[in-house]
């Protein structure tokens, strides 16, 4: 027992021997099947019981420090509010570049974080990119985010692997559309944040107009925790209201940071707004609010504490202020990052375990547990692909054997590197909290990994079905092998992209969760695989099914040269009841041997086929039940085609006797809007033949819940920017199938007539 105890605790202690925790000047190895510790000198001890506990004490404690000094941050902002600049200051301040570089990359070579040269040209963010860098001996992994957000499951995925943010306000702009719909995708993720009001050195800068507009608009509890020295061409540096001191930034990068007394026409000022950020404060912290009620002098650490439990709990953003563009005040904004924002333990992230009906599970959060990490973003880099993990529980090792829970292939690390914008740096192991990329990993976005001894997911694996459907195909023949491995390679980034062959016409069909998605990928297979693609209409999926019950009696009859065909078939179709598991039932209640059974599979096979386009516009009819009840054959003409072309011909004879009808996707459409813009948004919602369901209130906003038919809504998310002045936003998912209008009918039903006439 000794022996195996012994060696389990070795192999758990071998990790602590390298980059990831501090070195300590002992080893230990195993001496008949001992533990023996080791010391500098040379010397030999065998440990006791107690020595083994200190040990494994100890190896926790650094566990911990090492945990405590780690930060998951994301950077998101209204677009032009400084983000990308940011993260450039951010990157030069912690050593991690050495020369700064503009954004829309007059000087040739662009901001870091922008690698793509798309990025570059256009001075926007496209894809989100992350790194990491060490700020006062902590360590910073940040993703720097697009302004854009367009598609749900990506989004969802990257702001679910941090642990908390950085909201970017403009000075002149404060708070626009997009800080609006970027704030309330943090409070839909539970992520703990800081305002930075960037831009003070503009023209019109009024940090004061913006906090105010953030508590009115964004219903932030928040106050500043600096005060600025000037503003606009005078802006020279900032009043910190926690420690009472006052900061300019000299040197050519302001890379200088000199701390002096504050200037004595802004005394009244701050002891002003420093009572104001302890009232704030204090309604939302209770240790805070006894002192601040008696009286009691607040000291700078008690009140840097009090911010940071108020936080972590998300009940109150601290406000900073600064010129990135400028090189004022980033460097406090980087300590505000370790001062007030969660380290990995502190954030409750949950698993869903797939042993036990996807129950949720409470993770430790510490590399103690077995490891569990989420896939959240692929990219096709120079060796393959390369796949960006975070690691919630556990160590990951090169070399290890991992298992891919959604597939449960068990899979080698070959290769785990840390990354930096679009460059990489090797690392031997990583642990829970950390953000690392691998390669050669293949995988999916969103897929979990464990270690084997547990099935556990980060995301549920329900991915909605697509709703979409455009016909593509590329322009010139000769593209056809990149046009492959471009659909092929954003299947897999993307669970809801989904590409199919339609079997009449022969092209390639994608399929996915709207327009603007399809657009995308279309303008992206032009960008990164230089082929021009050939777009269809945009196709609603829609469906048939039959309304009564409809009797067939079909004799299938051919006499040529030598063996003909024979096949007879009787019975009746009839709608499934609702609520059906199926979608298609065959059942066969012929009494004797009318039809030899024999050929019964190919009948059903038939009906299927048949039912696969239906009459009244080609497409698929659900919900049906073929009775087959008699029939006749011949001993020698009758053959399975005989049956299965008699099948066909019977379903198509008997169709329009059993009124059939056609099914459109109704969408559930949740949109959030101005109040001010309520009676415009509901009547468009009406023109669109939508029933609207639900009405609710939060705040400034009225939330609309409505059912409306995917047909009639192409080019919405356009007519609600221009009825909203940009600021509606709404969420569409697919609800049910159900019966058109009977005007609505004709007019599918003629054009697609006049669509056959034409080919």
């Amino acid at each position: 027992m000794a022996r195996s105890s012994a060696s389990r605790l070795l192999t758990s202690l071998r990790s602590t021997n390298n980059t990831l925790f501090p070195l300590r000047p002992f080893s230990l190895l195993l001496l008949d099947g001992l533990p023996v510790s080791t010391d500098m000198s040379g010397g030999r001890r065998y440990l006791s019981s107690g020595s083994l506990a200190r040990a494994k004490d100890e190896k926790e404690a650094w566990w911990k420090e090492a945990m405590e000094r780690m930060r998951n941050i994301g950077i998101s902002a209204h677009i032009d509010s400084g983000k990308t600049t940011l993260t450039e200051r951010v990157l030069f301040y912690t050593g991690r570049i050495h020369e700064i570089h503009e954004v829309r990359g007059r000087d040739g070579v662009g901001a870091k974080m922008d690698s793509m040269d798309l990025e570059r040209e256009k001075g926007i963010t496209i894809q989100s990119a992350a790194t990491y860098c060490t700020w006062n001996g902590y360590q910073v992994n940040i993703i720097d985010t697009p302004g854009h957000v367009d598609f749900t499951i990506e989004v969802e995925r990257a702001l679910r692997v941090l642990d908390g943010a950085i909201l970017v306000l403009c000075s002149v702009g404060g708070v626009q559309s997009q800080s609006i719909t970027v704030d309330r995708q943090m409070r839909r993720y539970e992520v703990p944040r800081l305002a930075f009001i960037n831009k003070l050195d503009r023209m019109g800068a009024d940090p004061w107009k913006v906090i105010n507009q953030a508590r009115s608009k964004l219903r932030h509890h928040s106050a500043a925790v600096q005060l600025p020295i000037g503003l606009e061409e005078e802006f020279q540096g900032l009043v910190d209201l926690v420690e009472m001191k006052a900061y300019y930034f000299h040197g050519s990068n302001g890379e200088k940071v000199v701390a002096s007394e504050i200037p004595s026409n802004l005394e009244a000022m701050v002891t002003e707004k420093r009572r104001e950020l302890i009232e704030t404060v204090s309604e939302v912290d209770d240790r805070l609010a006894e002192a601040f009620l008696s009286d009691e002098p607040i000291s700078s650490s008690d009140l840097k504490l009090a911010i940071r439990r108020a936080t972590v709990a998300r009940k109150f953003v601290p406000v900073f202020m600064g010129s990135a563009f400028k090189n004022k005040g980033v460097q406090p904004l980087l300590d505000g990052v370790l001062d007030y924002l969660p380290f990995p333990t502190e954030v409750e992230n949950y698993a869903l375990d797939q042993n036990n009906s996807e129950e949720k599970v409470l993770l430790s959060g510490t590399p103690a547990g077995p490891l569990v990490a989420l896939a959240f973003k692929l990219e096709e880099g120079r060796f393959g692909q390369l796949t960006y993990l975070r690691i919630y529980e556990g160590v990951i090792r090169k070399g290890d054997f991992i298992i891919n829970v959604n597939t449960g292939k068990r899979i080698k690390v070959p290769r785990l590197v840390r990354m930096h914008s679009n460059e990489m740096e090797d690392i031997q192991e990583a642990h829970a909290g950390q953000i690392v990329a691998v390669f050669g990993v293949d995988c999916a976005s969103g897929d979990t990994f464990t270690d084997g001894t547990v099935r556990y997911t980060m995301t549920s694996m329900n991915v909605p079905e697509p709703v979409m459907s455009l016909a593509v195909s590329p322009v010139s023949k000769d593209s056809g092998g990149q046009f492959s491995k471009a659909l092929n390679r954003f299947q897999r980034e993307d669970p809801t992209f989904r590409v199919g062959l339609d079997v009449e016409s022969g092209q390639t069909i994608i399929s996915g969760m709207g327009e603007l998605h399809l657009d995308i990928y279309v303008e992206r297979i032009r960008r990164e695989y230089k082929v021009d693609a050939k777009v269809g209409k945009p196709r609603v999926n829609f469906r048939e099914t039959v309304t009564q019950r409809a009797e067939f009696d079909y004799l299938h009859k051919k006499q040529s040269g030598g063996q003909g065909q024979y096949g007879r078939v009787s019975g009746y179709i009839e709608p499934l009841p609702m609520g059906s598991a199926t979608k298609f039932e065959f059942e066969n209640m012929i009494i004797g041997q009318a039809i030899p059974s024999n050929f019964i599979p190919a009948i059903e096979k038939g009906f299927k086929e048949a039912s696969n386009s239906g009459s009244l516009i080609g497409h698929p009819v659900e919900n049906l039940r073929v009775v087959l009840t008699d029939g006749a054959s011949h001993a020698v003409d009758s053959s399975e085609l005989a049956f299965k072309l008699a099948a066909i011909y019977a379903f198509r004879q008997c169709y329009t006797a059993a009124k059939p009808v056609i099914l459109e996707p109704v969408m559930k459409v949740e949109l959030k809007a101005p109040t001010e813009f309520q009676g415009t948004v509901t009547g468009d919602i009406n023109k669109r033949k939508g029933m609207i369901v639900g009405n609710d209130q939060d705040g400034d906003d009225t939330i609309v819940i409505a059912h409306v038919p995917l047909n009639n809504m192409f080019g919405y998310s356009t007519a609600l920017r221009s009825m909203t002045q940009g600021k509606g936003e709404f969420t569409m998912e697919y609800l049910e199938h159900s019966p058109v209008s009977q005007d609505v009918q004709m007019q599918l039903v003629n054009t697609y007539k006049a669509g056959k006439g034409t080919e």
